[in-house]
């Protein structure tokens, strides 16, 4: 395992909220601090459903990355926001079913960039990349990603509960696109974010999440947006959906009395 660029422990702000930090507490992990559960809670008051929601969206992850890996013999993965490690990461799926997969994980949160390097460090096959995922040439070129990705084979990208991390004027559907220019054929995308059918709940997360992390937000969207991140790709079944709904191992899933939002995303094929 590579931890490329810098001191992973520089710049931690734990009076700050973090997404990342945000998000292992939702999922129920203990890599996190009081600014993160203070808005935790305030997340919880505009939409209940956020902690369902947040175990939903991670078992998709790891549902759709041991299917790529299974039923479509994908074996390497770049893993855009991360974010912090848990139980069952990216690599530990894919490596179960072939222990040479190739995983690299993208993220600029400090906190996720130590946390990575420790959890990680025994590992040949990964790479935790210090790098803003917007900049796609210089990850895509980085001699690390380089060393461990062969771009001529097909390589699983992954944007799963981040795209709604960046604003409207980063452009996430041409960060997807540019994504995939470097792709060969028979690689996959693999994008889902927040979507809300409710203005009020769009705009009142997007407020809090603004404030919480000083402008490190974009937008809760609707699915129409996201559905523009996949335009004109092959999108395998069940198509565009609430993660849920995404060849679930079981038609027992955990589900939220009021759904104020959900993760929409599915799968595509170039």
């Amino acid at each position: 395992m590579t931890l490329a660029a810098g001191n992973s422990k520089a710049g931690i702000d734990v009076s700050m909220p973090s997404v990342a930090r945000m998000y292992d507490w939702l999922l129920g992990g203990v890599e996190n601090y009081a600014a993160d559960r203070t808005e935790c809670e305030r997340l919880l008051q505009i939409a209940p459903s956020s902690k369902i929601l947040a175990r939903n969206n991670r078992a998709f992850l790891q549902r759709v990355v041991r299917i790529l890996a299974q039923d479509y013999g994908i074996r390497q993965f770049i893993d855009h926001g991360s974010g912090l490690p848990t139980q069952d990461n990216v690599h530990q799926i894919a490596q179960r079913i072939d222990p040479q997969a190739r995983v690299v994980y993208i993220d600029n949160d400090p906190s996720v960039l130590a946390h990575g390097r420790a959890a990680l460090e025994e590992n040949d096959n990964t790479v935790v990349l210090n790098a803003d995922m917007r900049h796609t040439d210089r990850i895509l070129r980085h001699p690390e990603v380089q060393n461990l990705i062969d771009f001529t084979q097909p390589v699983a990208a992954l944007f799963v509960s981040v795209l709604h991390c960046l604003p409207d004027q980063d452009r996430p559907e041409e960060l997807v696109r540019r994504v995939s220019g470097h792709l060969a054929p028979g690689s996959f995308l693999v994008v889902c974010q927040l979507v809300s059918h409710r203005a009020e709940v769009r705009d009142r997360v997007t407020e809090l999440m603004q404030v919480a992390t000083h402008g490190h937000w974009g937008r809760v969207r609707e699915e129409h947006e996201v559905r523009a991140y996949l335009d004109g790709l092959d999108i395998l079944d069940p198509g565009l959906v609430d993660v849920t709904q995404w060849r679930p191992d079981s038609e027992v899933v955990a589900r939220p009395q009021h759904q104020e939002w959900v993760e929409w995303g599915g799968v595509a094929r170039l």
